[in-house]
């Protein structure tokens, strides 16, 4: 998912993509612990798209859009 698709997401749809996220992240970190992870490279690829959500969030903040 790149900037562009997160941009045309609304508020409810950031708000569900973000939750969603940050419970993969935290199956990936379990995985990772319990050495069942075979790509580890997926985890900072999760941990970048909430990043790339955060800072839509904030723009819109800062925008005072929506």
């Amino acid at each position: 998912m790149d900037v562009q698709d997160i941009r045309k997401m609304n508020r409810e749809d950031l708000a569900k993509e973000m939750e969603d996220s940050h419970k993969e992240l935290m199956a990936l970190r379990f995985g990772a612990a319990t050495r069942q992870l075979n790509d580890t490279s997926q985890i900072s690829k999760v941990r970048k798209k909430i990043a790339r959500l955060n800072t839509v969030i904030r723009e819109r903040e800062i925008l005072g859009q929506e």
